[in-house]
């Protein structure tokens, strides 16, 4: 148990703690319900690392909480060895406030407990982080960056020498070091250009940049067709003041997109992301000002990328002039199916072929799969899992991977990295647009030819936002009901209740049980002849979110109606619940 009134005097009254600090902590004095929030526990650091609210205090991220996690990655690399200390680890960093900062700290904590660091110079892409580790055969990888949360998170993400995320173990290895460092002032104070002279901390020149560069343009899929087309599409690009600015342009205009326009007010790196609401390409509101500049232009395909470069979002123009927004599962499937039709026409596609998905994404991606021979693999929700599959199905076995995605705007095309890149991603849209331009569709059309080939495919998720302490504990209970009600939560049959936290799947009309081949996760999985649903509260936000998936043959307007019902009758139980 947290003694938070003990912990508001150290870090409010002890010098170790910066002025600021101190102040902000004082500035909220006798504000009990404040300070217990900021108090109560401390962040917690899972497989994605940690993320919060930018401030004072072990509940929020700052200095203090990221030296004390990065004690813990050193001291993990210590008990490796001198091979693993030498092998170092890779820092990037994301345009977020206090992004240079965090990760100027975690460097010298490292640097300082004998580890051997490379540092990026300049804003880093997460994939781009992902390919230096594997580049520089480090033995891990941070990356400071809170992806496209609100502009008051921060965050902070640990990889693995693979260039992953980190697997649980080492998650664990993790927290078991940093549960024990109670007293943060008993944590050294190490000095960062101290170790710069030095030459522990190792800033990287443009090399690694440039070879990562070179590595996602051997995932074209028609270099021909591209030179050929290229300078035929328009296309507008907004880095959404995050660290695409300076690689998703460099890339397209080397590869002959010659009618490339930039938001220039969203080019400039700016943590308060002053623009829009909150950094995410998932919302509409984020591509006002680039659909505005596509439309003044003509421009075919609008792309975002969000703070970290991770996640790809995209506005196509339509027939009649309207600019139409793709989802997550929409752009991954246009990619899928443009990446395996051409391969299948041209004869590349590699034996024992295989793609990766995410169990809350869309079942279009399997049919496509299953058109082409391809073995398709769903796993849980996070990035990591379908690093996890190349590593286990590609490194360690005969297979050879093609492609991963899941629906919140991630995806993968190539074995370079272990994490999701919105830098090649952007270069596949834009290849696959100036190819179908080239044969007088776009990319919505080629959307809709999907559907006419495998069947149409409604998929939407809803979020609760349970925020604080209270919140926390509702969500508990809110999925604790759900599993004590099993199948009984909506009007529609369900088929099939999977419990992926007790790995069990329930019959619904026998009641028979068979094991799940999924690891733990507390996420509750139901199937129904129509589609599915799923339910899991979010690793990285004070949320519970609710995924739905229909399938219809006849029209998209029945899938999504369908969608609709049944989401409106589990909304309705969970309001029952919440009671």
């Amino acid at each position: 148990m947290m003694d938070i009134e003990k912990l508001y005097d150290q870090w409010s009254t002890k010098l170790y703690f910066d002025d600021a600090t101190r102040k902000e902590l004082l500035a909220v004095a006798g504000d009990d319900a404040e300070i217990r929030d900021r108090f109560y526990r401390e962040l917690e650091f899972g497989t994605a690392g940690i993320r919060g609210v930018i401030g004072a205090g072990t509940n929020r991220i700052n200095v203090y909480v990221v030296r004390r996690v990065s004690h813990g990655i050193a001291q993990m690399i210590v008990k490796r060895g001198e091979k693993a200390m030498k092998a170092g680890i890779v820092i990037g960093y994301d345009s977020r406030n206090f992004s240079k900062e965090f990760a100027m700290e975690a460097a010298s904590v490292f640097a300082g407990n004998g580890i051997r660091v490379y540092m990026h110079s300049d804003l880093c892409p997460v994939p781009v982080l992902s390919y230096s580790i594997r580049k520089l055969k480090c033995e891990a990888g941070v990356m400071v960056t809170a992806s496209h949360n609100p502009k008051e998170y921060n965050g902070y993400k640990a990889y693995g020498s693979d260039g992953a995320q980190i697997p649980p173990e080492d998650s664990q290895v993790i927290t078991d070091v940093i549960s024990k460092i109670t007293d943060y002032t008993k944590l050294p104070k190490f000095d960062y250009d101290f170790f710069v002279r030095k030459g522990t901390i190792r800033i990287l020149d443009d090399k690694v940049k440039k070879s990562y560069f070179a590595e996602i343009k051997k995932v074209l899929v028609d270099k021909e067709n591209l030179k050929k087309n290229a300078g035929n599409l328009k296309l507008v690009y907004t880095p959404v003041h995050g660290a695409g600015a300076k690689f998703v342009p460099v890339i397209l205009k080397e590869l002959g997109f010659e009618n490339l326009y930039v938001v220039e007010e969203q080019m400039e790196p700016n943590g308060d992301f002053p623009t829009v609401n909150v950094p995410n390409p998932e919302n509409r509101d984020v591509y006002d000002l680039a659909v505005a500049l596509a439309e003044k232009n003509g421009a075919n395909l609008t792309l975002a990328t969000d703070p970290d470069a991770d996640r790809t979002g995209a506005f196509i123009k339509s027939a009649n002039g309207e600019y139409v927004m793709l989802n997550g599962n929409q752009i991954g499937c246009v990619l899928l199916e443009y990446i395996l039709s051409a391969k299948a026409k041209t004869g590349t596609m590699p034996e024992r072929p295989f793609v990766v998905s995410t169990i809350v994404s869309t079942d279009l991606a399997k049919a496509i799969c299953d058109n082409y021979g391809v073995e398709y693999i769903q796993v849980l929700t996070g990035f990591k899992f379908i690093g996890e599959q190349i590593a286990l199905l590609e490194e360690q076995g005969d297979k050879k991977f093609v492609f991963g995605f899941e629906e919140s705007y991630g995806y993968l095309a190539g074995t370079y990295a272990r994490d999701k890149d919105a830098v090649a991603s952007c270069m596949l849209l834009a290849e696959a647009a100036a190819y179908y331009d080239s044969i007088g569709m776009t990319l919505l059309d080629a959307v809709e030819e999907i559907y006419k080939k495998y069947g149409y495919y409604a998929e939407m998720q809803v979020s609760l936002t349970l925020k604080g302490e209270s919140g926390v504990a509702k969500m508990a209970e809110l999925m604790d009901a759900f599993r004590a009600k099993k199948g009984d939560v909506v009007k529609e049959e369900i088929s099939v209740f999977k419990d992926i936290k007790t790995s069990v799947a329930v019959d619904c009309k026998t009641g028979e049980e068979t094991a799940i081949d999924l690891p733990k996760s507390n996420v509750l999985y139901y199937d129904m002849p129509c589609g599915w649903f799923a339910v899991r509260p979010s690793g990285t936000e004070p949320k519970i979110k609710f995924y739905f998936g229909i399938c219809d043959k006849t029209s998209m307007d029945a899938a999504w109606d369908k969608a609709e019902e049944i989401k409106a009758d589990l909304m309705a139980t969970v309001q029952e619940l919440l009671k």
